[in-house]
């Protein structure tokens, strides 16, 4: 048994991370001490590294509660695990296909001021002043 600043230690988090976690109810609540202080265990280790291995793949909260439910219950069959996964491939999909398009507006943006000039003369300035 560790208490909260050994855990986030071991996760490589804040001690704030845990206790988020814990009040979106991803972790379960520890034991306490006599002194009323956290108390985990090597399964709040487990579960806490989960969960920041699908935060490192920018998963949300939704879908690793439903990532977690699967994880809790080993019998369960995994197509609906593998199709939270297809739709999160096709979130990233999206979101790269938005950050090309934000990149070529990005450069247009940027041809539109190829000299230092003042402010007042800056072409990026006045494209965005302009834009709607």
């Amino acid at each position: 048994m560790f208490r909260i600043g050994e855990l986030a230690r071991r996760a490589e988090c804040l001690v704030q991370t845990v206790r988020f976690y814990e009040a979106e109810g991803l972790l379960p609540a520890p034991a306490r001490s006599e002194g009323n202080f956290r108390l985990y265990d090597d399964g709040h280790l487990d579960r806490l590294l989960f969960i920041r291995r699908c935060r490192a793949k920018d998963m949300n909260l939704a879908e690793i509660r439903q990532l977690l439910t699967f994880r809790d219950s080993p019998q369960l069959g995994c197509q609906e695990v593998n199709d939270l996964v297809d739709a999160h491939i096709e979130q990233v999909r999206t979101k790269m296909r938005e950050l090309r398009e934000l990149e070529v507006q990005l450069l247009e943006l940027r041809r539109s001021c190829d000299s230092n000039r003042r402010a007042s003369q800056c072409g990026i300035l006045n494209s965005l002043a302009e834009m709607n």
